[in-house]
């Protein structure tokens, strides 16, 4: 069956410098599960907060599924993260530093089964991401000098 992206948080790579990334699974209800199946889902929001023992996907929306209408889910609801001990010590480790969080980059599901890939990350200053737009802007304009001359 294989890997199906569900969505993206565009807005990570622009925003913040990652500097490692790491997959967990999620702890999701019945209702939750159908309605990412259906792409209901937004992570641009969401963060990942760690208590010292467990982690946790917060501020993730995932919206209600409408056939599940009496027993539906809380959309804004903190969902725990399924890691390993050593993962959660070592990002625990990772976030003490000043400046470093920890995001949300996708959902997706790995043979039915619904994955987060998580990274810390390090937010970037104004005059980051305005060099980000001019080498984007600059890499632009070359393959369009190259496919106007026959490259």
């Amino acid at each position: 069956m294989g890997i199906k992206v569900i969505t993206r948080n565009k807005k990570a790579k622009f925003n913040y410098k990652i500097l490692d990334t790491y997959e967990a699974g999620i702890v999701l209800r019945g209702s939750e599960i159908k309605s990412l199946r259906e792409h209901n889902i937004s992570i641009d929001q969401a963060y990942v907060y760690i208590d010292g023992e467990e982690a946790w996907l917060v501020d993730a929306y995932i919206h209600p599924y409408e056939q599940a209408q009496p027993f539906n889910h809380d959309p804004k609801r903190k969902r725990k993260l399924l890691l390993h001990k050593r993962e959660i010590m070592d990002l625990w480790d990772k976030v003490r530093i000043k400046g470093r969080t920890i995001v949300p980059l996708q959902v997706y599901l790995v043979d039915g089964i619904a994955k987060v890939e998580i990274a810390v990350a390090k937010g970037k200053k104004k005059w980051d991401k305005r060099e980000d737009i001019k080498e984007r802007d600059a890499e632009r304009q070359a393959e369009r000098e190259m496919r106007r001359f026959g490259f």
